[in-house]
Protein backbone atom coordinates (compact mmCIF):
# COMPACT_ATOMS: atom_id res chain seq x y z
CA UNK A 1 0.00 0.00 0.00
CA UNK A 2 2.83 2.56 0.35
CA UNK A 3 5.18 1.45 -2.15
CA UNK A 4 4.81 4.94 -4.32
CA UNK A 5 5.76 6.72 -1.52
CA UNK A 6 9.32 8.11 -0.40
CA UNK A 7 10.24 6.58 3.12
CA UNK A 8 13.64 8.32 5.13
CA UNK A 9 14.46 5.09 7.39
CA UNK A 10 14.59 6.30 11.09
CA UNK A 11 13.96 3.39 12.66
CA UNK A 12 15.49 -0.52 13.21
CA UNK A 13 13.16 -2.34 11.44
CA UNK A 14 10.59 -4.50 12.28
CA UNK A 15 9.40 -4.06 15.81
CA UNK A 16 9.44 -7.04 17.92
CA UNK A 17 5.78 -8.79 19.11
CA UNK A 18 6.07 -10.29 22.36
CA UNK A 19 3.38 -12.39 24.64
CA UNK A 20 2.00 -10.84 27.87
CA UNK A 21 2.26 -14.28 29.80
CA UNK A 22 2.14 -12.79 33.27
CA UNK A 23 -0.41 -9.89 32.71
CA UNK A 24 -2.20 -12.33 30.79
CA UNK A 25 -2.35 -15.10 33.29
CA UNK A 26 -2.75 -12.22 36.23
CA UNK A 27 -6.13 -10.97 34.65
CA UNK A 28 -7.84 -14.39 34.32
CA UNK A 29 -5.65 -15.88 31.57
CA UNK A 30 -9.03 -15.99 29.31
CA UNK A 31 -7.27 -13.62 26.76
CA UNK A 32 -3.98 -13.87 25.25
CA UNK A 33 -2.25 -10.31 25.48
CA UNK A 34 0.80 -9.43 23.39
CA UNK A 35 2.55 -6.08 23.06
CA UNK A 36 4.29 -4.70 19.74
CA UNK A 37 7.39 -2.28 21.30
CA UNK A 38 7.00 0.84 19.12
CA UNK A 39 8.64 2.36 22.19
CA UNK A 40 12.09 0.16 21.01
CA UNK A 41 11.58 0.66 17.29
CA UNK A 42 14.94 3.25 17.18
CA UNK A 43 18.43 4.30 19.17
CA UNK A 44 17.63 8.50 18.07
CA UNK A 45 16.41 9.16 21.76
CA UNK A 46 14.30 6.44 22.90
CA UNK A 47 12.20 6.00 20.00
CA UNK A 48 8.49 5.68 19.69
CA UNK A 49 5.37 6.22 17.29
CA UNK A 50 5.79 9.79 16.00
CA UNK A 51 9.28 8.19 14.61
CA UNK A 52 6.95 6.12 11.88
CA UNK A 53 5.05 9.12 10.82
CA UNK A 54 8.43 10.74 10.65
CA UNK A 55 9.25 8.52 7.96
CA UNK A 56 6.97 9.62 5.76
CA UNK A 57 7.09 13.33 6.24
CA UNK A 58 10.94 13.89 6.48
CA UNK A 59 11.19 13.27 2.38
CA UNK A 60 9.02 16.32 1.76
CA UNK A 61 10.64 18.52 4.33
CA UNK A 62 14.19 17.41 2.34
CA UNK A 63 12.71 17.94 -0.79
CA UNK A 64 11.18 21.79 0.29
CA UNK A 65 14.56 22.33 1.07
CA UNK A 66 13.84 23.51 4.73
CA UNK A 67 16.31 24.16 7.19
CA UNK A 68 14.21 24.03 10.58
CA UNK A 69 11.55 21.79 11.24
CA UNK A 70 8.83 23.62 13.51
CA UNK A 71 6.91 22.12 15.57
CA UNK A 72 4.46 22.09 18.77
CA UNK A 73 3.15 19.59 21.73
CA UNK A 74 2.95 20.12 25.50
CA UNK A 75 5.72 20.41 27.73
CA UNK A 76 6.43 16.74 27.78
CA UNK A 77 5.89 16.20 24.56
CA UNK A 78 6.80 12.82 22.72
CA UNK A 79 6.52 14.10 19.87
CA UNK A 80 8.40 17.26 20.22
CA UNK A 81 11.42 14.97 21.07
CA UNK A 82 11.00 13.08 18.57
CA UNK A 83 11.19 16.01 15.84
CA UNK A 84 14.17 17.34 17.44
CA UNK A 85 16.05 13.84 17.66
CA UNK A 86 15.20 13.54 13.60
CA UNK A 87 16.30 17.05 13.00
CA UNK A 88 19.65 16.68 14.69
CA UNK A 89 20.31 13.55 12.77
CA UNK A 90 19.32 14.84 9.39
CA UNK A 91 21.34 17.96 10.15
CA UNK A 92 18.11 20.72 10.35
CA UNK A 93 17.34 23.37 12.95
CA UNK A 94 14.82 22.44 15.31
CA UNK A 95 12.18 25.39 16.82
CA UNK A 96 9.53 23.45 19.35
CA UNK A 97 6.77 25.40 20.70
CA UNK A 98 5.96 24.11 24.46
CA UNK A 99 2.21 24.78 25.34
CA UNK A 100 1.13 23.91 29.21
CA UNK A 101 -1.61 21.70 27.81
CA UNK A 102 -1.17 19.34 31.24
CA UNK A 103 -2.63 21.09 35.08
CA UNK A 104 -0.36 19.05 36.56
CA UNK A 105 2.10 20.58 38.92
CA UNK A 106 5.91 18.94 39.37
CA UNK A 107 9.12 21.03 40.83
CA UNK A 108 11.06 19.64 37.98
CA UNK A 109 7.98 18.92 35.71
CA UNK A 110 9.20 21.60 32.74
CA UNK A 111 13.35 20.40 33.20
CA UNK A 112 13.14 16.67 33.19
CA UNK A 113 11.90 14.04 30.77
CA UNK A 114 11.06 14.88 27.39
CA UNK A 115 11.98 18.48 27.20
CA UNK A 116 15.30 17.96 28.67
CA UNK A 117 15.97 15.55 25.45
CA UNK A 118 15.26 18.18 23.36
CA UNK A 119 17.13 20.73 24.76
CA UNK A 120 20.11 18.81 24.73
CA UNK A 121 19.98 17.92 21.39
CA UNK A 122 20.07 21.62 20.11
CA UNK A 123 16.08 22.47 20.12
CA UNK A 124 14.74 26.39 20.04
CA UNK A 125 12.38 25.34 22.83
CA UNK A 126 9.77 28.12 23.40
CA UNK A 127 7.51 27.49 26.24
CA UNK A 128 3.96 29.44 25.92
CA UNK A 129 0.83 29.35 28.74
CA UNK A 130 -1.96 28.21 26.55
CA UNK A 131 -4.33 25.03 27.38
CA UNK A 132 -4.55 21.56 25.52
CA UNK A 133 -6.10 21.51 22.29
CA UNK A 134 -6.17 18.95 18.93
CA UNK A 135 -6.20 21.69 16.63
CA UNK A 136 -3.75 24.04 14.44
CA UNK A 137 -2.40 26.20 17.23
CA UNK A 138 -1.34 29.96 16.81
CA UNK A 139 1.52 29.72 18.78
CA UNK A 140 2.75 27.33 16.46
CA UNK A 141 1.42 29.78 13.29
CA UNK A 142 3.74 32.62 15.23
CA UNK A 143 6.73 30.34 15.87
CA UNK A 144 6.26 29.36 11.62
CA UNK A 145 6.37 33.21 10.58
CA UNK A 146 8.96 33.66 13.07
CA UNK A 147 11.58 31.45 11.38
CA UNK A 148 10.62 33.30 8.23
CA UNK A 149 11.18 36.44 9.40
CA UNK A 150 14.59 35.69 10.64
CA UNK A 151 15.48 34.20 7.02
CA UNK A 152 15.05 30.71 7.35
CA UNK A 153 12.86 28.27 5.41
CA UNK A 154 10.72 26.40 8.02
CA UNK A 155 8.98 22.78 7.67
CA UNK A 156 5.76 22.86 9.30
CA UNK A 157 5.13 19.50 11.41
CA UNK A 158 1.42 19.58 13.36
CA UNK A 159 1.18 18.27 17.14
CA UNK A 160 1.55 14.84 16.93
CA UNK A 161 2.61 14.93 12.46
CA UNK A 162 -1.17 14.46 12.65
CA UNK A 163 -3.01 16.71 10.39
CA UNK A 164 0.13 16.25 8.08
CA UNK A 165 -0.67 14.95 4.87
CA UNK A 166 1.29 11.83 4.69
CA UNK A 167 0.59 11.50 8.54
CA UNK A 168 -1.41 8.40 8.69
CA UNK A 169 1.33 6.07 6.07
CA UNK A 170 3.46 5.33 8.71
CA UNK A 171 0.65 3.21 10.88
CA UNK A 172 -0.71 2.12 7.45
CA UNK A 173 3.09 0.28 7.08
CA UNK A 174 2.36 -0.93 10.67
CA UNK A 175 -0.88 -2.85 10.01
CA UNK A 176 1.09 -4.32 6.90
CA UNK A 177 4.19 -5.29 9.28
CA UNK A 178 1.65 -6.97 11.97
CA UNK A 179 0.40 -8.88 8.86
CA UNK A 180 3.60 -9.94 7.89
CA UNK A 181 4.65 -10.99 11.25
CA UNK A 182 1.25 -12.76 12.20
CA UNK A 183 2.17 -15.35 9.21
CA UNK A 184 5.97 -15.68 10.86
CA UNK A 185 4.03 -16.23 14.28
CA UNK A 186 1.15 -18.50 12.24
CA UNK A 187 -1.33 -16.53 14.50
CA UNK A 188 -3.82 -13.48 13.51
CA UNK A 189 -4.71 -10.65 16.28
CA UNK A 190 -8.59 -10.42 17.03
CA UNK A 191 -7.87 -6.87 18.22
CA UNK A 192 -5.53 -4.00 18.59
CA UNK A 193 -5.42 -1.74 21.15
CA UNK A 194 -4.17 1.75 20.90
CA UNK A 195 -4.37 5.39 22.73
CA UNK A 196 -5.33 7.91 20.87
CA UNK A 197 -5.04 11.88 21.11
CA UNK A 198 -4.40 13.85 17.75
CA UNK A 199 -5.35 10.68 15.98
CA UNK A 200 -2.89 10.06 13.15
CA UNK A 201 -1.36 6.31 14.99
CA UNK A 202 -5.21 5.12 15.10
CA UNK A 203 -6.01 6.22 11.81
CA UNK A 204 -3.63 4.64 9.93
CA UNK A 205 -4.31 1.16 11.43
CA UNK A 206 -7.69 1.71 10.94
CA UNK A 207 -6.96 1.97 7.01
CA UNK A 208 -3.98 -0.63 7.15
CA UNK A 209 -6.31 -2.88 8.75
CA UNK A 210 -9.23 -2.09 6.10
CA UNK A 211 -7.08 -4.37 3.68
CA UNK A 212 -7.94 -7.53 5.63
CA UNK A 213 -11.18 -6.53 6.76
CA UNK A 214 -10.11 -5.57 10.27
CA UNK A 215 -10.72 -1.93 10.74
CA UNK A 216 -13.41 -2.38 13.65
CA UNK A 217 -10.89 -4.59 15.16
CA UNK A 218 -8.68 -1.46 16.21
CA UNK A 219 -9.64 -0.16 19.09
CA UNK A 220 -8.97 3.18 20.46
CA UNK A 221 -8.57 4.01 23.71
CA UNK A 222 -8.84 7.87 24.17
CA UNK A 223 -6.53 9.87 26.60
CA UNK A 224 -7.55 13.38 25.06
CA UNK A 225 -10.52 13.94 26.80
CA UNK A 226 -11.79 15.70 23.92
CA UNK A 227 -13.31 12.16 22.27
CA UNK A 228 -15.46 14.13 19.97
CA UNK A 229 -13.04 16.54 18.47
CA UNK A 230 -10.80 13.58 18.63
CA UNK A 231 -13.11 11.29 16.86
CA UNK A 232 -13.75 13.87 13.96
CA UNK A 233 -10.44 13.90 13.59
CA UNK A 234 -8.96 10.73 13.29
CA UNK A 235 -12.03 10.21 10.76
CA UNK A 236 -10.86 12.41 8.53
CA UNK A 237 -7.26 11.59 8.86
CA UNK A 238 -8.53 8.06 8.12
CA UNK A 239 -10.47 9.18 4.87
CA UNK A 240 -7.77 11.34 3.16
CA UNK A 241 -5.25 8.47 4.32
CA UNK A 242 -7.57 5.92 2.28
CA UNK A 243 -7.59 8.18 -0.85
CA UNK A 244 -3.70 8.89 -0.33
CA UNK A 245 -3.11 5.27 -0.51
CA UNK A 246 -6.31 4.02 -3.05
CA UNK A 247 -7.39 1.93 -0.65
CA UNK A 248 -10.43 1.50 -2.59
CA UNK A 249 -13.08 1.15 0.13
CA UNK A 250 -14.85 3.76 1.71
CA UNK A 251 -14.43 4.02 5.72
CA UNK A 252 -17.12 5.67 7.89
CA UNK A 253 -17.55 6.89 11.36
CA UNK A 254 -19.01 3.68 12.47
CA UNK A 255 -15.52 2.30 11.66
CA UNK A 256 -13.73 4.69 13.93
CA UNK A 257 -14.07 2.53 17.27
CA UNK A 258 -13.08 4.90 20.26
CA UNK A 259 -13.27 4.04 24.15
CA UNK A 260 -13.98 7.35 25.86
CA UNK A 261 -14.18 5.46 29.34
CA UNK A 262 -10.65 6.45 30.39
CA UNK A 263 -9.21 9.35 29.75
CA UNK A 264 -9.99 11.11 33.04
CA UNK A 265 -9.68 13.50 34.72
CA UNK A 266 -8.30 15.37 32.01
CA UNK A 267 -5.68 15.33 29.07
CA UNK A 268 -2.16 14.53 30.90
CA UNK A 269 -3.03 13.68 34.14
CA UNK A 270 -3.62 10.14 35.32
CA UNK A 271 -6.14 8.95 37.53
CA UNK A 272 -5.48 6.42 40.32
CA UNK A 273 -6.86 3.66 38.02
CA UNK A 274 -3.96 4.77 35.36
CA UNK A 275 -1.70 5.00 38.20
CA UNK A 276 -2.48 1.26 39.09
CA UNK A 277 -1.95 0.07 35.50
CA UNK A 278 1.22 1.27 35.15
CA UNK A 279 2.31 0.00 38.01
CA UNK A 280 0.68 -3.40 37.04
CA UNK A 281 2.28 -3.47 34.02
CA UNK A 282 6.02 -2.90 35.66
CA UNK A 283 5.68 -5.23 38.31
CA UNK A 284 4.80 -8.02 35.80
CA UNK A 285 6.26 -7.35 32.93
CA UNK A 286 8.63 -5.29 33.45
CA UNK A 287 6.92 -2.83 30.76
CA UNK A 288 6.98 0.86 31.47
CA UNK A 289 4.23 2.90 30.25
CA UNK A 290 3.91 7.18 30.54
CA UNK A 291 0.85 8.21 32.74
CA UNK A 292 -0.13 10.86 29.87
CA UNK A 293 -0.67 7.59 26.73
CA UNK A 294 -0.01 4.43 27.67
CA UNK A 295 -1.12 4.25 31.35
CA UNK A 296 -4.01 5.16 30.01
CA UNK A 297 -3.92 2.79 27.00
CA UNK A 298 -2.76 0.16 29.32
CA UNK A 299 -5.49 1.30 31.70
CA UNK A 300 -8.46 1.07 29.34
CA UNK A 301 -7.11 -3.01 27.94
CA UNK A 302 -6.86 -4.18 31.44
CA UNK A 303 -9.72 -2.83 32.43
CA UNK A 304 -12.05 -4.03 29.07
CA UNK A 305 -10.42 -7.21 29.52
CA UNK A 306 -12.06 -7.67 32.97
CA UNK A 307 -15.09 -7.16 31.90
CA UNK A 308 -15.37 -9.72 29.41
CA UNK A 309 -15.46 -7.09 26.31
CA UNK A 310 -12.79 -9.45 24.05
CA UNK A 311 -14.06 -12.94 24.03
CA UNK A 312 -12.54 -16.15 25.75
CA UNK A 313 -9.29 -17.06 23.51
CA UNK A 314 -9.00 -13.56 21.96
CA UNK A 315 -5.68 -12.63 21.06
CA UNK A 316 -4.93 -8.56 21.33
CA UNK A 317 -2.47 -6.96 20.39
CA UNK A 318 -1.01 -3.53 22.41
CA UNK A 319 0.49 -1.00 20.46
CA UNK A 320 2.94 0.08 22.99
CA UNK A 321 3.53 3.55 21.55
CA UNK A 322 6.45 4.91 23.87
CA UNK A 323 6.65 7.56 25.72
CA UNK A 324 8.44 6.87 29.24
CA UNK A 325 10.53 9.33 29.64
CA UNK A 326 7.62 11.67 30.19
CA UNK A 327 7.30 9.63 33.32
CA UNK A 328 9.99 11.75 35.19
CA UNK A 329 8.17 14.36 34.88
CA UNK A 330 5.84 12.77 37.21
CA UNK A 331 8.69 11.95 39.78
CA UNK A 332 6.26 13.11 42.90
CA UNK A 333 3.85 11.25 42.40
CA UNK A 334 5.49 7.63 42.04
CA UNK A 335 7.80 9.01 44.49
CA UNK A 336 7.17 5.87 46.31
CA UNK A 337 6.86 3.65 43.30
Amino acid sequence: MLEKFERYPLTFGPTHIEKLDRLSAHLGGKVDLYAKREDCNSGLAFGGNKLRKLEYIIPDAIASNADTLVSIGGVQSNHTRMVAAVAAKIGMKCRLVQESWVPHEDAVYDRVGNILLSRIMGADVQMVDEGFDIGIRESWEQAIADVKAKGGKPYPIPAGASVHKYGGLGYVGFAEEVRAQEKELGLAFDYIVVCTVTGSTHAGMVVGFAKDGRERKVIGIDASCTPAQTKAQVLDIVRSTATLVELGKELSEDDVILIEDYAYPVYGVPSQETKEAIRLCARLEGMITDPVYEGKSMQGMIDLVRKGYFPERSKVLYAHLGGAPAINGYAYTFRNG
